[in-house]
């Protein structure tokens, strides 16, 4: 554990010393550090280290909450005197209360460490961010302009639309629509009747609001990582989806009107070649001026290759969590209360109902069976049997079966999505499986079952930070040499504006209006990363777009590698640090005659290329193909055909952005699969501008069929005041792969049929998370 996890930690501890009655049950999380190696089952363990304290099996199962499993820990409601006896075990680490904080609605940035008062609002309202997305409310309080004043003079942007106003907050707003398809509720302006762009828009740079919250989950003061930056919003997403001709369309005129930054949470289902993929086409325009795109993922996640936005030129965002979840007990007659994730604003008093199992209410009429209502799916239903009752289901869902058949509130069991929540139309709450075979058998044994489901809380979240499921991972599915995705951001559980006239929750009927929301999404990680740049922009304006994404890059937050099998894969560099990435010391630099060198190594001829500059000028001098381990990337990737010897040697050059008269010298580490070596290990610079080259020698033996292992290298400064850190990542691909792909890729895709009894929630999550 880190030092600032154990001060955390500890700080909970001391808020809850006062506790009350020492033989009543309070949560407290037992935690023994990392995971064992090899086979363990966690669970196993937990139930047995509870045993040995409790006693009879009963009290293990009405004691026990959670067993974390990527982490040695579970959760329990313990006395204190059973608190003491797992505090003295061998390998317990420490016994943590389990406090429930009242965190801030943007504990998001507050978890980053950045602070309300890092960079001036003078300094940032020079900034502006640019976002391709579903519109934006212009009304809303978080875009409210107070304090500020005229748009920079470099501003050329405009608004569309005779039902849409800008102030000195949102200086631009643009609609585009190439197939003139409308849908109803569609607006024919930059309002935004999703909610999704006003959501990505306030996270980035909303005004300061204090007493927001969802129904009251997650009060607090909402601001956005520049509160003082501008905002343009060019909507280019609909009901039907995104147009690619529109989103070059608002590349090109968001390049026109001025904006610094470039915020995309969209992208591709599949791999698509550069010449091809809008946003990697518009993306290099963008940073052809100047422009850094940030871009979200994807939301297809845990499986491999599923990343999404991978041009080297863009900055690539995956979705981690922050401090503190959202649970939902269901109570049944019987006592036995689960907790569950939900994201519940609905409050039922405590009063019971009716509890029925949704395989016992089949819709026969309409042709659905026991197999099929019993995951409560939309329409198969038994509206006589349901209503007035509260239904449990054997499968995650949006509510909608149980509410359109007039049910009271819904207990779904389904393990598949264990790590956020979803708001629903209903009182609702989403338990394990296991805990669902306790409440299926209390339904069947009992004459009358009865349950209620309790309004949400928000608990903390000691593991974290750690990469959602949902999170698409790598490797790059076009370009195996570039690190894919770049790093990770807050994308779980986030509150941010929404526009009043779109649905609060997974329900796209539902009638409700709220003016802030709590919604996940690799959407919601990409304009944390934004704001990041635009507050590192503010204090560069300078800085090229691959030297603000370096910085980010460079300073990262390392993330906790044992929570994670698929470690770079899944979060890049680490968790952005904007407070840190301001003064990186040295950064990797790139511009356009770098980045067609690579295009033309990586196989495309000079009429492909000029596809995706939009430039006749642009060359490629020479038709040999190569690796990309030139490109001046501020991360190393080596992907190596099964059966080959580990064997890349990269080049690269930073720049002095730190002190003058500064030496900078190099630490390396790898794991025992491969080693490292750097040439030279010393960079002394004498002013601040200065660029110095090295170069990275990865070698190791001859591997087949072995899963990622990385390791990394770090530049410090000889006062220790910049420390500058790229990982360094092997693995393996299939014989024949060529690393010159264009046209397609040779890599697994994610299976698009899935099979067995969660094959609805499956199917339903990216449905129900929405664009990336």
């Amino acid at each position: 554990m880190t030092w600032l996890l154990y001060s955390t930690l500890f700080a909970a501890l001391l808020l809850n010393s006062d506790a009350a009655n020492a033989n009543e049950r309070k949560v407290h999380i037992v935690y023994m550090g990392d995971r064992p190696k090899g086979d363990f089952s966690a669970k196993a363990t937990h139930h047995s280290m509870l045993t040995s304290v409790l006693g009879r099996s009963s009290s293990v199962q009405e004691s026990l909450v959670y067993s974390y499993g990527n982490f040695n820990a579970f959760a329990a409601k313990l006395t204190e005197e059973e608190v003491e006896k797992f505090s003295e075990m061998d390998g317990v680490v420490r016994v943590i209360p389990n406090h429930i904080l009242k965190l801030h609605t943007t504990r998001s940035w507050d978890f980053l460490g950045l602070s309300q008062s890092n960079v001036g609002a003078q300094l940032q309202g020079d900034v502006v961010i640019g976002l391709l997305d579903t519109g934006i409310w212009p009304e809303h309080e978080s875009f409210n302009d107070q304090g500020l004043g005229a748009p920079p003079s470099k501003w050329k942007g405009t608004c569309q639309g005779a039902n849409f106003t800008c102030n000195n907050k949102i200086i631009g707003g643009r609609y585009y629509n190439s197939e003139n398809w409308y849908y109803e509720g569609d607006l024919k302006s930059p309002r935004d009747s999703e909610g999704h762009g006003t959501h990505t828009s306030s996270t980035a740079a909303g005004h300061r609001v204090a007493g927001a919250s969802y129904y009251g989950l997650a009060n607090g003061t909402a601001r956005g990582g520049v509160p003082g930056g501008r905002i343009a919003m060019y909507k280019v997403c609909w009901s039907f989806g995104c147009g690619a001709a529109d989103i070059l369309a608002a590349f090109d005129d968001a390049i026109a009107d001025g904006v610094d930054i470039i915020s995309v949470s969209l992208g591709s289902e599949f791999p698509v070649p550069y010449d091809v993929d809008p946003i990697a086409i518009g993306a290099f325009h963008a940073m052809k001026y100047g422009i850094l795109t940030s871009s979200s993922a994807g939301n297809s996640g845990p499986w491999p290759y599923s990343v999404s936005n991978y041009a080297p030129w863009t900055l690539t965002v995956a979705a981690s969590t922050i401090d503190r979840k959202f649970v939902a007990k269901a109570v049944l007659g019987n006592g036995q209360a689960f907790t569950g994730l939900s994201i519940n604003s609905f409050e039922l008093y405590g009063k019971t109902y009716p509890l029925i199992w949704g395989g016992d209410a089949a819709n026969y009429s309409a042709g659905a069976s026991q197999d099929l209502s019993k995951y409560c799916i939309t329409g198969s239903m038994n509206s006589y049997k349901v209503e007035g009752k509260i239904v449990f289901c054997e499968v995650l869902w949006d509510g909608t079966g149980v509410l359109l058949a007039n049910g009271v509130g819904t207990i779904m069991a389904d393990d598949e999505i264990t790590d956020f929540a979803f708001n629903y139309p209903l009182p609702a709450t989403q338990i394990s499986t296991s805990d669902g075979e306790k409440i299926l058998d209390y339904i069947k044994t009992t004459e009358n079952p009865i349950a209620t489901i309790l309004l949400g809380e928000t608990l903390t979240d000691y593991m974290a930070p750690y990469v959602v499921s949902f999170s698409s991972r790598g490797p790059n599915p076009v370009t195996p040499d570039i690190l894919k995705p770049d790093l990770t951001a807050p994308g779980v559980d986030i509150l941010a504006a929404w526009s009043p006239i779109a649905p609060p929750s997974i329900d796209w009927e539902d009638p409700r209006s709220v003016d802030y929301n709590i919604i996940s999404g690799t959407s919601m990680s990409c304009p944390h990363a934004s704001g990041a740049a635009a507050y590192v922009k503010a204090a560069h304006p300078d800085w090229s777009p691959a030297a603000v994404k370096s910085a980010l890059m460079t300073t990262a937050t390392v993330v906790d590698p044992n929570k994670h099998e698929d470690l770079e894969f899944a979060y890049g560099s680490g968790q952005i640090n904007p407070a840190q990435a301001i003064k990186p010391g040295l950064v990797y630099d790139a511009n356009e005659t770098d980045y067609i060198s690579f295009l033309c190594k990586q196989g495309y001829n000079t009429t492909t290329v000029r596809l995706i500059t939009g430039d006749n000028s642009s060359v490629c001098s020479s038709t040999l193909n190569g690796r990309a381990w030139d490109l001046n990337y501020p991360s190393f990737s080596l992907a190596v055909e099964d059966g080959k010897q580990i064997d890349g040697v990269f080049t690269r050059t930073v720049k002095n952005v730190g002190s003058a008269n500064s030496t900078y010298t190099v630490q390396m580490y790898s794991p025992p699969e491969f080693s490292i070596s750097v040439e030279p290990e010393v960079l002394s610079f004498s002013t601040i501008g200065e660029k110095k080259s090295f170069t990275v020698k990865v070698s190791g033996g001859f591997i087949s069929q072995q899963k990622i292992t990385s390791g990394a290298i770090i530049w410090t400064d000889e006062l220790e005041q910049y420390r500058v850190r790229s990982p360094v990542v092997v693995y393996n691909v299939l014989p024949g792969y060529t690393f010159f792909p264009p046209q397609t890729s040779k890599f697994q895709k994610k299976p698009t049929t899935f099979h067995g009894p969660t094959t609805p929630s499956m199917h339903h999550k990216n449905e129900i998370l929405g664009r990336n």
